[in-house]
């Protein structure tokens, strides 16, 4: 049995992140990288983006390591394998083809999968989600003869698809089962102005509309709706969430809820076992809770400070996450926390009329998240106010004032 004296399952970027920055630290000891995908590191924010998709740029640079690179910093890259079990007090991992590897600490940035449809005729040809890197050259395959194109779900993923979708000149139409986008994480007014963006680059978008059957041989030709409307297609992509993919681990006592449980140093209820990346639950030191943050920055930074822990160099993990994309000549960022909730204050910046439309959270005195359409020129100053606790209290009405310059309140 091969044994590490780090081992890391997760070949994204939390976990190659992990490993190039153990090795800064630890020049001699063994490093083992899992990954059940068979491809070096590559970016997974450039598979959704319509440059990649419509070849205006070279399919290699979407990988960000090659070969030589896990070859050059001595990292045993076992790629196209995946874990099945974990025996945390014999520090042994088992994977599917029954081989064992041991370790001396390991890292868990095993990442979540894309939520698949359950609906009849979802395992057609031509019916896609988009996380990894196949997924991504099925879509490209299929642009090649598709005319007619469904997006479903209203989030980040339908939403940069559709846009693709109707760069490929293809007939588009979205399928919302809420009453508007990104229902409940936005407010309607955000909402409707990404809807307006929708409609205004050619998308028909339905409204609390479900796809009840994907019709068709062995490719998809029409989806039929749960009001009994047949749409024509012959390329469907869900955006409806994502999974984890933690059974396994809770058969021997790894704490998992949401996802893999963690505290602010990354480190979970196993000893000398780590999280990083989309699966970890952690404890957010600067808004004080326990939290994931799916995104690819958040993931480089955890598995930045998860490795600095294995390596002996403790330290906790404190960073403001963001996200932002952009299509149809609208951007939209999440800043932190954006989740709505009860304690949750929320002050309008901007107005939607004015295309330029943002929401800061408060919780308390402090500003916890936000989220902007057409303003992301104010996501650094927030993420500073975030990240510094500033207290905001008393200043509710220069908040919801757009020329007020938020800087000012910086420390």
């Amino acid at each position: 049995m091969t044994s590490y004296k780090y081992l890391i399952i997760g070949g994204g970027i939390a976990g190659v992140t992990a490993a190039e920055t153990i090795r800064t630290k630890d020049t001699t000891g063994s490093i083992g990288l899992i990954s059940d995908e068979p491809y070096v590191l590559y970016s997974r924010v450039m598979l959704s983006k319509p440059n990649f998709f419509l070849g205006k740029v070279p399919f290699d640079q979407i990988y960000l390591k090659g070969k030589e690179w896990y070859e050059t910093n001595h990292i045993d890259f076992l790629g196209g394998k995946k874990a099945t079990n974990l025996d945390t007090a014999k520090k042994i991992v088992t994977l599917t083809d029954g081989s064992q590897l041991g370790y001396e600490k390991l890292l868990l940035a095993t990442g979540v999968d894309a939520r698949r449809s359950t609906i009849p005729g979802a395992d057609k040809k031509n019916v896609h989600c988009l996380r990894t890197l196949e997924d991504g050259m099925k879509i490209m395959a299929n642009l090649k003869t598709a005319t007619h194109a469904i997006t479903v779900g209203g989030g980040f993923i339908s939403f940069e698809m559709a846009d693709l979708m109707r760069m490929a000149n293809m007939e588009t139409t979205l399928l919302l089962r809420e009453s508007y986008f990104w229902e409940p994480m936005l407010d309607k007014k955000s909402g409707d102005m990404i809807e307006k963006a929708l409609v205004k680059g050619g998308v028909k978008v339905l409204k609390n509309s479900e796809a009840a059957s994907i019709n068709g041989g062995e490719c998809v030709e029409s989806v039929t709706l749960k009001d009994g409307t047949t749409l024509p297609c012959e390329l469907i992509i869900f955006g409806i969430g994502v999974v984890g993919t933690t059974d396994w681990l809770k058969r021997d006592g790894i704490e998992v809820k949401r996802g893999i449980v963690a505290n602010e140093f990354l480190e979970t209820s196993a000893p000398d076992v780590w999280t990083a990346g989309d699966v970890a639950e952690y404890n957010d030191l600067v808004l004080g809770e326990h939290v994931i943050m799916g995104n690819w920055v958040n993931g480089r930074e955890q598995g930045r400070v998860a490795a600095l822990n294995m390596a002996g160099d403790k330290r906790p993990f404190k960073f403001v996450s963001f996200y932002t994309t952009q299509g149809f000549g609208t951007t939209i960022a999440f800043v932190g926390d954006a989740s709505p909730g009860p304690d949750r204050q929320i002050i309008e910046r901007g107005s939607p009329e004015a295309n330029s439309f943002g929401r800061i959270l408060i919780v308390g005195k402090e500003i916890i998240g936000a989220t902007l359409i057409n303003r992301t020129s104010e996501m650094t100053v927030i993420s500073r106010l975030i990240d510094q606790n500033i207290d905001v209290s008393g200043k509710v009405q220069e908040l919801g004032d757009a020329k007020f310059d938020l800087k000012s309140l910086l420390k």
